[in-house]
């Protein structure tokens, strides 16, 4: 009978182990794969906020690599957590939530590449009491997450001394992307007396997007609006969500109308824009991380056939283009460009490799490039933009390719002027909070 019941549990527990451990061997082979496919094409720099996993406290359980909503980020190596792809991660920060060994730890840039991150707690104020940041200018680029963060920073808004001053607004909110629309109608749930200054158009950053590029990929929760469980919506669909749900509430943005200075009176802030002067008790900053966009600073790049920015790729059918950069910006624009009919469209980029874009956006270049619609040079940088054709410095050697339109897209440079005029303090981050 003993013998009978040790059967009974030592059987199952070696069928279950006989499945476990290969499964396990798996995946872990899988990832040394990953990694080493990383490693040699040097995709190794995350574009933003990701993970550091302290291995002496990583107990294995591989909690992080399953709730990964990007697919195999992470992977178990040696019976450890590990980054495996890390130019693939957009810093949800799912994995650090789930780790039940506070193991994981998100941070900002890495020893090699350093992020420019301004100053703000965890309130999302900054060294400046009373001027706030949220979304993509503290770091955080994912729709969700800045959407999440424009409603918490106007709940510690609401903490601050001296709100409900008469005549005075409680806050003014700059820029109307993802976060700003949130805070906004935040700001309309609670009461508060504000406006909201989006220097373009509703969507801020969003709106500026190639037609059709996809913006959501994890459910997300709106002030006034609700839960809403989209895995996927195009630049276009989250736009016209957005216009619903301001004709809806009755929510008002004042859309064309640029900050030029903010400027601290006592308690008070005076917030000049292009229309009006604001005084207000608090500012919410949530202008998105672009700023001004960077230029190559190189002869012709001031003729109207260079642009920064992608917005309808139809718009180039049947001419020689031109793309510039190596991030997904880059990438998508030079596939969308290289699908439209008679079009000959060249995509330069100074590095080697794709290492900041997504495996989606790359396998696509590959496949246009493999198709013959798309020439990728890597190595290489413009040297001079003419009428009808460009010059490549490609490899050591100057080429010139026939020409009829310029698209750079190079990232922009942090408004640390802007930042700086009202006393907040900018960081470089180097792989730390």
């Amino acid at each position: 009978m003993q013998i009978e019941a040790i059967f009974a549990y030592v059987v199952p527990l070696v069928f279950i182990w006989a499945i476990y451990l290969p499964a396990r061997k798996r995946l872990e082979v899988r990832a040394v794969a990953k990694l080493a496919a990383s490693t040699e094409a040097g995709l190794l720099e995350p574009a933003s906020l990701h993970p550091i996993i302290d291995r002496a406290k990583c107990i294995g359980c591989a909690s992080c690599v399953r709730i990964c909503h990007e697919g195999d980020i992470l992977g178990l190596i040696d019976g450890k957590s590990e980054l495996v792809e890390p130019s693939r991660c957009i810093g949800h920060g799912a994995c650090n939530a789930v780790c039940p060994a506070d193991a994981i730890t998100l941070v900002f840039g890495t020893a090699r590449r350093g992020v420019d991150i301004p100053n703000v707690y965890p309130n999302f104020e900054t060294n400046v009491p009373g001027i706030f940041i949220a979304g993509e200018l503290g770091g955080m680029g994912l729709v969700r997450n800045a959407i999440e963060q424009g409603r918490q920073a106007i709940d510690s808004v609401r903490m601050v001394n001296g709100i409900d001053i008469p005549g005075v607004l409680d806050v003014v909110i700059v820029g109307c992307g993802p976060s700003g629309f949130s805070a906004s109608l935040a700001a309309l749930q609670h009461k508060l007396r504000f406006v909201t200054l989006e220097q373009d158009t509703l969507g801020g950053t969003v709106a500026q997007f190639p037609r059709g590029k996809l913006v959501m990929t994890a459910p997300f929760t709106l002030p006034l609006a609700g839960t809403f469980n989209f895995s996927e919506l195009s630049k276009e669909e989250l736009i016209a969500f957005f216009e619903s749900i301001v004709e809806k509430t009755g929510l008002e943005i004042n859309a064309g109308e640029r900050v030029e200075t903010v400027t601290r009176e006592g308690n008070l802030f005076e917030v000049k824009s292009t229309r009006a002067t604001y005084k207000t008790r608090t500012v919410l900053l949530t202008i998105g991380r672009r700023g001004t966009p960077r230029k190559l600073g190189v002869p012709g790049e001031n003729q109207p056939k260079v642009v920064y920015r992608m917005i309808d790729p139809e718009q180039y059918r049947g001419q020689h283009v031109l793309v510039v950069g190596g991030g997904d910006s880059a990438l998508e624009a030079a596939c969308e460009i290289a699908d439209q009919p008679g079009t000959t469209v060249n995509l330069s980029h100074r590095s080697e490799s794709f290492s900041r874009a997504k495996l989606k956006n790359r396998e696509r270049v590959k496949q246009a490039q493999e198709a013959g619609r798309l020439n990728v040079m890597f190595s290489s940088s413009v040297k001079c933009i003419g009428v009808d054709e460009v010059e490549v410095n490609w490899n050591g050697e100057v080429r010139s390719f026939s020409n009829d339109a310029v698209i750079v897209c190079v990232g922009g440079i942090l408004p640390t002027p802007f930042l700086e005029s009202m006393g907040i303090q900018v960081e470089t981050k180097y792989g730390t909070r």
